[in-house]
């Protein structure tokens, strides 16, 4: 069985140096796609807006508000609850957005899902 390679790679050094070009090129787009998702922002609310966060990409917390009607000192354990999911839903909407940006940007240059 032989192996199939993409249109335009394979064959003499001409196709070699366009395909390292290629290379070299993918590499600087997603250095500039990951440092760009590090600093994008991400505002979540849970508790039905008790608990607002700002994160950025990098999963760094910048903000968190609490509403003061769900500070109830005798129950700490409810309050603990929301600022995790709102932590939780942070994290999952900047890895949602780097996995779909990543994906994108692997099959503008035709690298098949999985590979990176």
């Amino acid at each position: 069985m032989k192996a199939r390679l993409p249109k335009g790679m394979g064959g003499g050094p001409q196709n070699m140096n366009a395909m390292m070009r290629q290379v070299q090129q993918f590499q600087e787009e997603r250095e500039a796609l990951a440092a760009e998702l590090e600093e994008r922002e991400y505002e979540v609310s849970a508790g039905g807006g008790a608990v607002k966060l700002k994160m950025k990409g990098s999963r760094r917390v910048e903000e968190i508000v609490i509403s003061p009607d769900v500070i109830d000192p005798d129950d700490p354990e409810t309050l603990a609850d929301i600022i995790a999911a709102a932590v939780n839903e942070g994290i999952s909407r900047a890895e949602a957005d780097a996995a779909a940006e990543m994906s994108a940007l692997a099959q503008k240059f035709g690298i098949p899902e999985g590979a990176l």
